[in-house]
């Protein structure tokens, strides 16, 4: 069960590609694998419950429906995270899983499929009535937010400002039955340290155990404030605070079995509140207040002396109370098993601690065999030694870049590539045939000189600048020396060749009676623009020497002569010249 399944990488792939993150968050809190939720997939979902723009519903909803999934590691851990944003999350998760409609409906929940292999083959199933119990714990702890529109876990306890403590009578007789049945509800999980068998349901164990110790804290509470009012009351609510006080010492016994588990599967004492019992002096004295309001014949107490004494006997043996609820309170306002995930490690008993640490040994035994490939071990490493050894830069296995010999030391050298070249009688290091797989030979050797031998391996020391001062040390760097005469280059127009001797000539005019051709060093007149914006180059023809010979007034030029430049642009009149 070690790992996500395929199913879990392929929805959180799902979920990503489609853009989902909020509920990629909760595949990933509700995994296959058989472990409790993970820390910072909780600590996400927390976090989102505080922000305004990340819907509430939209959460529950996709809590609500990893509930219908057929794998029991899912429903239960998806109960599990819904349960943790309960205690730890924003109280609008609770509001609207108590104003909402719908309920984790597991009633029939049975996972028969199990889990692969003998060890598990019923696992499955026998987690089944412990999720059915669960969810309608959580069923429960929702309804009884909807009733009296606080959370118990969350009120503040004590004498001084107790919520309990300080509400009065009719309230107090309307609440403590809410109260009853969510603890109820609570005590019907009824497992014992032989279930606890898995990281899932450990954690469920550990949320219960708290909400526990937060629920009967205010439960006794609210009995002690009963008490003190219960011989001003009539005796309609006398004989309703009677029968609450019933029911509160049958459940301080099966409170009693709970933290008995509690302490078997590993909790420390020191975590587990004492439960100090009321004496049954305490009963007798509630009931004889009682039968003398209903007037009976036969009672202790039907004269007002004897009920002064009874009430005072009550105060007296009271203090059992006291001492539970401020032991409880004290055990509540305890934030050492805040986290369930990481108080539920301790739930594991010596089998599972040793079979996991085999199972850790194995695959670390497996981790140096791949990744140090082949080299010697001597069996003491731990994990920070070996994975300094195969990251290691001076490991040749993995870097490429090493030099291939090595010292006696065991440094492998690395290759300085920037450094002066070796003597000419110094031997190269022995190759291997491994060095150079595609005989290619060092790209940077060629590119500084492939006439240069070899160049041992020298280790590079320092940091960027010192070796920066080593590459402008090893160039041949003389100022004093000449400078080289720039390479020459002949131009084709500067060549001449055979039979080449014509020269460009400007294109004779057809109209215009001053026209004379153009000569070296004569400058080309303004063209007169009918448009500022328009520019007309002067057009030349390529004439032979022949024909431009047998043309009246068109002048040789001389074949030293260089072709004429293309005349410079002219500036663009302002005016028409022709105005």
């Amino acid at each position: 069960m070690a790992g996500q399944t395929i199913n879990d990488r392929l929805l959180a792939a799902r979920h990503s590609i489609a853009g989902q993150g909020l509920a990629k968050s909760v595949c990933k809190a509700t995994t296959e694998e058989m472990i409790a939720p993970k820390k910072k997939h909780l600590d996400y979902l927390v976090h989102c419950t505080n922000e305004p723009n990340v819907s509430i519903p939209q959460l529950a909803n996709l809590l609500v429906e990893r509930t219908q999934n057929t794998n029991w590691v899912v429903v239960y851990k998806a109960l599990i995270t819904v349960h943790h944003l309960l205690a730890y999350g924003n109280e609008r998760f609770t509001q609207y899983l108590a104003s909402s409609n719908s309920t984790f409906q597991l009633n029939n929940f049975l996972d028969k499929s199990g889990v692969q292999g003998a060890a598990g083959a019923r696992i499955g199933y026998d987690m089944s009535p412990f999720i059915r119990r669960y969810a309608k714990y959580l069923n429960e702890k929702a309804l009884s937010y909807r009733t009296v529109a606080f959370d118990f876990c969350k009120v503040k306890r004590g004498k001084e400002e107790g919520s309990l403590r300080m509400m009065n009578a009719e309230k107090l007789l309307k609440t403590l039955p809410v109260l009853q049945a969510q603890l109820d509800a609570l005590l019907e999980f009824d497992c014992t340290a032989n279930d606890l068998t898995n990281g899932v349901i450990n954690m469920c164990f550990m949320l219960l155990f708290r909400d526990l110790i937060r629920l009967f804290a205010c439960y006794n509470d609210g009995i002690i404030n009963l008490l003190e009012k219960y011989f001003d009351m009539n005796k309609k609510n006398c004989r309703e605070a009677l029968d609450l006080y019933k029911k509160f010492l049958i459940r301080m016994d099966r409170v009693g079995e709970f933290l008995k588990v509690a302490e078997n599967v590993g909790i420390d004492k020191g975590d587990i509140p004492d439960l100090t019992k009321a004496p049954s002096s305490l009963l007798d004295a509630l009931e004889g207040h009682l039968a003398t309001l209903e007037g009976k014949k036969g009672s202790a107490a039907n004269t007002p002396t004897q009920t002064a004494s009874a009430q005072k006997n009550v105060a007296s043996v009271m203090g059992a109370l006291s001492s539970t609820s401020s032991s409880f309170g004290n055990a509540a306002a305890s934030t050492r098993l805040d986290y369930p995930p990481a108080a539920a490690a301790l739930l594991i008993d010596d089998s599972l601690r040793q079979q996991a640490l085999a199972e850790e040994e194995a695959a670390m035994n497996q981790y140096k065999v791949h990744l140090l490939q082949g080299d010697e071990l001597t069996g003491n490493e731990d994990l920070t030694e070996i994975i300094n050894k195969v990251q290691s830069p001076t490991n040749a296995a993995n870097n490429p870049f090493l030099g291939a010999g090595a010292p006696p030391g065991g440094q492998h050298a690395i290759v300085d590539l920037f450094g002066p070249a070796p003597p000419a009688g110094a031997a190269a290091p022995p190759a291997k045939a491994s060095d150079d797989l595609l005989s290619l030979g060092n790209p940077f050797a060629d590119m500084f000189g492939g006439h240069q031998a070899p160049q041992p391996g020298k280790v590079l020391t320092g940091d960027l600048d010192s070796s920066l001062a080593s590459l402008a040390n090893n160039l041949s760097i003389n100022k004093t020396a000449a400078a080289q005469k720039p390479m020459q280059w002949n131009s084709p127009k500067n060549a001449s060749k055979p039979g080449q001797t014509w020269s460009p000539q400007p294109m004779q005019a057809t109209t215009g009676a001053g026209y004379r051709p153009m000569g070296p060093g004569m400058t080309l007149p303004t063209m007169p623009h009918t448009l500022p914006h328009t520019y007309h180059p002067p057009h030349y023809v390529m004439q032979q020497p022949g024909m431009a010979m047998g043309m009246p007034g068109a002048p040789m030029m001389p074949m030293a002569m260089a072709a004429p430049m293309r005349p410079a642009v002219p500036p663009q009149p302002t005016t028409n010249q022709f105005s």
